[in-house]
């Protein structure tokens, strides 16, 4: 029962909201074609009405005319023997051309002469009666009958005069046809003509729309929307759209200038904290060199957390700069050997992980030391989030102009909640336990990125790789013209 109601809704639903899946011009012109068609409804109606009345009318008045005329000139005798002739006129040169039909009839209804093709009528003729009969209108007439040889009146019979109600439907269905002709050419007209003012009047708001979209497409607020030389609703929406877009050019313009300047200071504080924090950390060497006991463990202490806050004011440094778009020196260099000195550097630490490196000669045009900490990231990365004994593979090759760069593993994998994120700024995987300030990866796209390359992360399954599980970072960067 439910779903029964339920379904009744759903349909109920998707019939309102029809309509509102039709185009606003053909709405206006539809609105206009059918509000014109009533119009025309009434109008047909009315006239068809009074015009099928007038001419009923004019058609029984003509019967009653041409009965009273066939009556006056009628003529009808009587012989020596007595017996009733009609003299004249002749009643089939008097019908001929009208498609009437006429009778002379005795008080006893018997026929004393008649038109040619008159149609059977039944029933004796009543005086001054006029009545429709199998499909006829009939007029019925006395007229006096004389003597042939001195006009002596010696009596009466009876003359019916009739013509087919067809002759006078046949012109009401004309009318009738003509009348739904013009109501239905009307409705058509004024749908047509409703279609060309509304797509006329729309023209401007698809203008608008068009501008929207390519607003939309460039996400640039800067350009402008098509002025309306009118003064109503549609130019009134023109400006105030054009209105709404100085206004967030000038406050993206505001937003950007903010930006700049905060990627600005964040790469001049972090350029410079480098200097106070190398001299603290030679200080603290010093002082871990010569200190013995609590002493000497404090320092320890402190000599860490600083090399780690200069490797985080190192990883702020080349972020601010890809913010600010400050490049470093570019010079050709071979990533393979990059890796491979990354791979070395990182062989003390792997904490029991199978390193492998496969990497050829690939020369791009690049600053070593961040493709240096690409490299190193990604590998680090690797070791961090994989328990001991996981074999990592990194290798360099070239492949269609490009140099591709990858490092897998056999690890775990990467959760599928953290697959699209891997690349933001502080986001840290569930091996990290701390170890991490979460920026290794947005330092490896960056590097990427500011290359004119991109990186990725895929699942190897065993058709692509040797390895049948883990995770896969694939950087690819444009070799460099030889």
């Amino acid at each position: 029962m439910e779903s029964h109601v339920s379904s009744i809704r759903s349909a109920a639903r998707a019939t309102f909201s029809a309509p509102k899946r039709v185009p606003i011009r053909w709405r206006l012109a539809g609105g206009s074609a059918l509000l014109t068609l009533v119009i025309l409804c009434g109008f047909a109606g009315a006239v068809g009405t009074l015009t099928t009345g007038r001419i009923h009318s004019d058609f029984d008045t003509q019967v009653r005319s041409a009965a009273d005329r066939l009556r006056d000139r009628l003529v009808v005798h009587t012989s020596i023997t007595n017996d009733v002739y009609v003299e004249s006129p002749g009643l089939t040169t008097f019908v001929s051309g009208s498609n009437a039909a006429a009778k002379v009839l005795s008080a006893d209804g018997r026929v004393i002469k008649q038109s040619s093709d008159a149609p059977e009528w039944l029933g004796l003729p009543t005086l001054g009666s006029s009545l429709e009969f199998n499909g006829y209108r009939v007029e019925n007439r006395r007229v006096i009958v004389t003597r042939n040889f001195d006009d002596f009146q010696v009596g009466y019979v009876y003359m019916q005069y009739a013509r087919p109600l067809a002759d006078v439907e046949a012109t009401i269905n004309r009318v009738r046809f003509f009348l739904l002709v013009g109501v239905l050419s009307g409705a058509g007209l004024a749908l047509l003509a409703g279609l060309w003012i509304a797509t006329r009047a729309m023209a401007p708001i698809a203008e608008l729309t068009a501008a929207a979209r390519e607003i939309e497409r460039t996400r640039d607020p800067a350009r402008r929307v098509p002025q309306i030389e009118a003064d109503d609703e549609v130019a009134e929406l023109s400006r105030t759209l054009d209105g709404m877009l100085r206004a967030l050019d000038e406050s993206r313009n505001e937003t950007e200038a903010a930006l700049h300047r905060q990627r600005e200071f964040v790469a001049d504080a972090s350029h410079e904290l480098r200097t106070p924090l190398t001299s603290v950390l030679a200080n603290l060497e010093l002082l871990a060199e010569s200190l013995d006991g609590e002493r000497g463990e404090a320092a320890q202490s402190a000599l860490r957390s600083s090399r780690r806050m200069r490797r985080l004011v190192a990883d702020l440094l080349l972020l601010a700069r890809a913010d600010a778009e400050r490049q470093a020196p570019r010079a050709p260099t071979d990533l393979g050997d990059v890796l491979m000195e990354a791979a070395g550097e990182l062989s003390p630490v792997a904490d029991g992980h199978e390193l492998h490196v496969d990497a050829g000669s690939a020369i791009v045009d690049g600053a070593r030391d961040e493709l240096h900490r690409l490299a190193l990231n990604l590998m680090e990365n690797a070791i961090r989030h994989t328990p001991e004994g996981t074999s990592i593979h990194a290798g360099v090759e070239r492949s269609n102009g490009s140099v591709v760069l990858t490092v897998e593993d056999d690890g775990p994998g990467i959760r599928p909640e953290l697959r699209d994120r891997v690349f933001e700024r502080f986001v840290r995987g569930s091996g990290d336990s701390g170890r991490s300030f979460g920026l290794g990866l947005s330092i490896v796209r960056a590097v990427a990125e500011s290359h004119g390359g991109n990186v990725r992360v895929e699942s190897p399954t065993k058709r692509e790789s040797s390895i049948a599980h883990g995770t896969r970072f694939v950087v690819t960067l444009p070799a460099a013209d030889r």
